[in-house]
């Protein structure tokens, strides 16, 4: 008579794997994550934004793509500008004004409704708040040992999703009571996140990143990098940020033209949508650091990056094929799992590409592809809505993933065997 012996070895096995995920990162990579969090708890005008330029402002798709392109164009001013005052002023400084000026334009863009100086305002918002990210992303790589950079940047990917995860939540009940709490929430919360910053790092180097802590993997032994004077100045790297910004372009739907498909098409709630943005942010948060260390040590990042782009694709193309709440779910987590192979690898080989000298201009490069695609994605998306509707856009976009996995498989190991 056999005796039943419960089997814990498997659970065993995948706590050892999320203990291992989180080991060995420093505790500088941990309070930026931390303020990311906060950041990003607020995070309630961006994913609204279209339903309230529509809804209850009145303006038609077309003003609707230009007002997003202009939100776009002014990230990619801050993105630039950002990148640049880091490599001079240093991480510190850049984040501190990015978090005070920034929410100070939330509260100011409460009582803003005319769309002369919604444009304007949009613009100067989003460069303002967007500077922040080529300084943070600075620091992320400067706190981080070469082996734990691509775990320390997921780890702060995994807070921004954690606080994403609460802020649209959240958004869509103040919503339904009044937009402008939005504004109010996501201000309130750049303050939180700006004086936990200098709490922590008020005595931190404030200088160029030479001066930054010992751990900065300033040239480390697995990288590829050599001596450029600027990102701008290295041809393969500049091909590498056209296509990241060609998959973003396609990515940035979830944010823009996504909660309009909903709203119009499948007739959600405000509620409902954040729930699905939420649901979004919620698989990235507990899935992305475990898949990242266990795909860590699998050669060629290509794989995972091309792999992702697929997942884009087939979440974009699933929208065409089938209706009803359970398919925005499945699509919702092909998004996620596409976000999850992608986004952090790019930033590794950003970071790896870069010396100790110019990180602040290649990841300001980098996060400047976000902005295009920011600026490209939402005036092609509700101009192709408004003209052909959205399965056509859907389509479109994975056709963009495909030739995007294409052209990065081929530049990623290049950028690799250089």
């Amino acid at each position: 008579m056999s005796t039943f012996v419960p089997h814990h070895q498997p659970m065993a096995q995948l706590l050892s794997l999320y203990r291992n995920a989180f080991q060995g990162l420093s505790r500088e990579a941990w309070l930026l994550a931390f303020v990311m969090f906060i950041k990003r708890s607020g995070a309630m005008v961006v994913p609204f934004l279209s339903v309230y330029l529509t809804e209850s402002l009145g303006f038609s798709l077309p003003q609707v793509g230009v007002l997003m392109s202009l939100f776009g164009l002014g990230a990619t001013v801050g993105n630039l500008l950002g990148g640049w005052l880091t490599d001079r002023w240093g991480y510190v400084k850049v984040q501190l004004l990015s978090f005070f000026l920034g929410g100070s334009w939330f509260l100011a863009m409460i009582w803003v409704q005319r769309f002369e100086l919604l444009a304007g305002g949009l613009f100067l918002l989003s460069a303002l708040t967007e500077s922040l990210y080529p300084a943070n992303s600075a620091a992320v790589s400067s706190f981080s040992s070469p082996e734990s950079v691509t775990r320390a940047f997921s780890l702060n990917r995994m807070a921004m999703n954690l606080g994403f995860s609460i802020g649209p939540a959240i958004g869509g009940l103040l919503a339904m009571v009044s937009y402008q709490f939005l504004f109010l929430a996501d201000g309130l919360t750049c303050f939180a996140a700006g004086a936990v910053f200098f709490l922590f790092f008020r005595n931190g180097p404030k200088n160029a990143l030479p001066d930054a802590p010992p751990n900065h993997p300033s040239e480390p032994e697995n990288s590829f990098s050599n001596v450029r004077s600027s990102a701008y100045r290295d041809p393969l790297f500049l091909v590498f940020a056209f296509l990241s910004c060609c998959y973003l372009v396609a990515f940035s739907q979830l944010f823009t033209t996504m909660p309009l498909y909903w709203h119009q098409v499948h007739h959600l709630s405000k509620f409902e949508i954040g729930a699905l943005l939420a649901f979004d942010g919620l698989l990235v948060v507990s899935l992305e650091m475990v898949i990242v260390y266990w795909l860590g040590k699998v050669q060629g990042l290509w794989k995972m990056i091309v792999v992702g782009l697929f997942l884009l694709a087939l979440a974009l193309l699933a929208l065409t094929l089938a209706q009803g709440f359970l398919i925005l779910v499945v699509s919702v987590i092909f998004w996620s799992l596409s976000e999850i192979l992608v986004l952090p690898f790019l930033s590794t080989l950003t970071a790896q590409r870069a010396g100790s000298q110019n990180l602040g201009s290649y990841m300001g490069l980098y996060t400047l592809s976000y902005s295009v695609a920011y600026i490209v994605g939402p005036l092609v998306g509700t101009n192709t809505i408004d003209q052909f509707g959205f399965d056509t856009l859907w389509w479109g976009c994975s056709a963009l993933c495909i030739l995007a996995a294409g052209g990065l498989y081929l530049v990623v190991r290049r950028l690799q065997a250089s």
